[in-house]
């Protein structure tokens, strides 16, 4: 239960909120088409409820006490959520609304944005605001609608649903291989190794598959993003072992070729995670389907 006493209104908080961004009652009213006497009232009014002094009034400025300064941040936040909020409740009665995800960068820019082009073209009224992520992160605490991972974090309140496998291919540039000789898997004990930094053990597992172990001291370039770890097999820096989807355009054009020894299995996947209140949020519900199609899979898998 909230201590009601405690939650101020949302006006004084709009006007608190205005007054300690602008620096100013008289810019703050303006923002907010009100007289500068209402917003002096409304701050009055929440220092009243609080019992601290949110402004120092020096002549025609305000500056934030320390306790102002705290609480101007924590408006900031809590009015641009309720703002979201509201924006998503409304589009449960109107079909549209935004849609908040967080996707791979590599995997987005490769797979997902190329295709979006078919979602928009049957949801004219539904707005995605994309973002990318790499690393593990709390989607309730970021009010992220929606994201796409290769491991499903262990959260009995979020729902994942594996919509896609991948292969992991191991890949070099024609040049190198030449170079080098690469003409069977123990050959590649002899490059550099490159390497995304969430995928650590994806070479160790190639290796054993061969029937082989990496090699003594070998080196290994660590990337953060796919993308970085592409280019720079096609620059020629060493050997990767990349998801297929994220490579078709290099391997088609010939930058990158196929290494001896083939593809396997990545023990992730590709998942659409979301918390389970959002489980009936018509934006998501209209791309989780549109994803489910695209990638082949019915919608209840």
């Amino acid at each position: 239960m909230f201590a009601r006493r405690l939650i101020p209104s949302t006006s004084a908080l709009v006007a608190f909120e205005a007054a300690a961004r602008l620096g100013s009652f008289t810019a703050a009213a303006h923002e907010l088409s009100l007289t500068q006497g209402a917003v002096s009232r409304q701050v009055a009014q929440l220092e009243g409820q609080l019992g601290v002094i949110l402004f120092e009034r020096v002549r025609q400025r305000v500056s934030l006490t320390p306790a102002g300064r705290f609480l101007a941040e924590q408006a900031r936040d809590t009015l641009a959520r309720l703002a979201q909020a509201t924006a998503q409740t409304i589009a449960f009665g109107t079909g549209g609304g935004t849609l908040d995800l967080a996707i791979l960068p590599t995997f987005g820019a490769r797979w997902l944005i190329p295709r979006m082009g078919g979602f928009f073209a049957r949801h004219r009224d539904i707005s995605v605001n994309f973002s990318t992520r790499v690393r593990p992160f709390d989607l309730r605490a970021e009010g992220i609608d929606a994201a796409i991972m290769t491991a499903p974090p262990a959260d009995a309140g979020l729902v994942s649903h594996r919509f896609m496998g991948e292969e992991l291919l191991p890949v070099a540039a024609p040049a190198l291989v030449r170079d080098i000789g690469l003409a069977a898997p123990v050959d590649l004990r002899r490059t550099t190794l490159l390497q995304q930094e969430t995928r650590a053990a994806s070479w160790d597992h190639w290796f054993a598959v061969q029937g082989l172990m990496r090699g003594n001291d070998q080196p290994v370039l660590v990337f953060e993003q796919f993308l970085l770890v592409i280019r720079a097999a096609v620059a020629g820096l060493g050997c990767a072992l990349v998801p297929g989807i994220l490579i078709r355009d290099e391997i088609a054009s010939g930058e990158l070729v196929l290494l001896p020894g083939g593809g396997m299995q990545g023990q992730g996947g590709y998942h659409l995670v979301y918390p389970r209140d959002r489980d009936h949020y018509g934006p998501l519900v209209a791309f989780r389907d549109w994803l489910f199609a695209e990638a082949a899979l019915p919608a209840g898998n």
